[in-house]
């Protein structure tokens, strides 16, 4: 095996500041310092400064040195780059999410401004992240990132044969109305089983917002039949929920009210895209960030956060597309 290759120290790069300026090779420059020529040709064109003015051109042993120090660092971009990464804690705080952050600048910013969702997440759980509280102005505002696919086993409580993929392909297109997706907003154990139920209409977009005592499946579901059975059959035909326990009573709304309920694809919430998209605050995702810590929340509290929800929704609206909310107090 190979020696272990050594970094030039700052008495090294003084020597090559000098027998540079005697106009010495580089070949002879290695020789001196007992290293290789391409050790010396990395060197000189890593850290030669080219300015405008030519005053300042020139490979200079102190701020080679600096510049190497840093491109040691291993630090992530946003350490790195203070200007952007007091850009995005502005954003954070302002309720964006790091996947719309990304986007904006990918779109809207300068080449070097760039940076990836990921970086910014990395960035948030950070030592000098969680120092901060930046995971507080997170959609999901968890204290610990959690790992993708890392949730247990819950057992066959939804069969699989209500998945999506056996859902009507015209519910996909947002042509008809009265086709929901649901899901639930829970909050941190320390704070008790309160919770909400949200509902969406795929193509109105309008939202339902049910308080629920906690997530026992017959009371969940009682109260999504209690706000649907005013509705006529054309306006609540069919409901796609995730694979969560608590909609494993969907047959109460079959038996009830008619209602046609689909699930996504295990470990796959995404596919009932428009009430998850807990990273963007456009419809219920933005409910959840402002209750993410609380465990007792009042009627006009709710109301306020369904009003911040219509807010987000705005850009929506530019598209031409209806958006309403409606809020239920349900107690136990």
């Amino acid at each position: 095996m190979g020696q272990c290759y050594q970094q030039l120290t700052l008495e090294e790069r003084r020597a090559v500041f000098h027998l540079r300026a005697a106009k010495a090779p580089v070949q002879a420059i290695a020789d001196r310092l007992g290293r290789h020529r391409s050790t010396i040709y990395r060197e000189l064109a890593r850290n030669t400064i080219q300015d405008a003015d030519p005053y300042f051109n020139g490979y200079f042993p102190t701020v080679a040195h600096d510049a190497a120090a840093r491109r040691r660092q291993r630090l992530g971009k946003l350490h790195r780059d203070a200007r952007l990464s007091a850009y995005v804690i502005e954003r954070l705080k302002e309720a964006w999410s790091p996947e719309q952050i990304c986007g904006y600048l990918r779109h809207h910013g300068e080449a070097g401004s760039r940076v990836c969702h990921e970086t910014i997440y990395q960035f948030v759980y950070s030592s000098s992240g969680r120092d901060l509280g930046l995971f507080r102005h997170l959609p999901s505002a968890r204290r610990q990132r959690r790992v993708r696919y890392a949730r247990k086993a819950r057992g066959v409580t939804i069969p699989l044969s209500n998945t999506i993929q056996k859902r009507p392909a015209h519910i996909g297109e947002r042509t008809t109305f009265g086709h929901w997706e649901g899901d639930l907003l829970a909050f941190r154990k320390e704070f008790g089983k309160s919770n909400l139920t949200t509902l969406v209409e795929r193509q109105s977009r309008y939202t339902v917002l049910i308080r629920n005592p906690d997530r026992n499946s017959t009371g969940v579901m009682t109260g999504v039949i209690q706000q649907l059975r005013s509705l006529a059959f054309p306006a609540r035909q069919t409901i796609t929920f995730d694979r969560g326990t608590e909609f494993a009573r969907y047959s109460l709304l079959r038996h009830q009210l008619g209602i046609e309920s689909y699930f996504c694809s295990p470990q796959a919430p995404w596919q009932k895209g428009t009430v998850e998209m807990p990273r963007l605050p456009d419809t219920t995702g933005g409910a959840h960030q402002p209750l993410a810590t609380r465990h007792v929340f009042s009627s006009d509290e709710a109301l306020a956060v369904a009003l911040r929800v219509e807010f987000a929704s705005l850009r929506r609206a530019r598209a031409g597309r209806a958006f309403c909310l409606r809020v239920s107090d349900r107690r136990a």
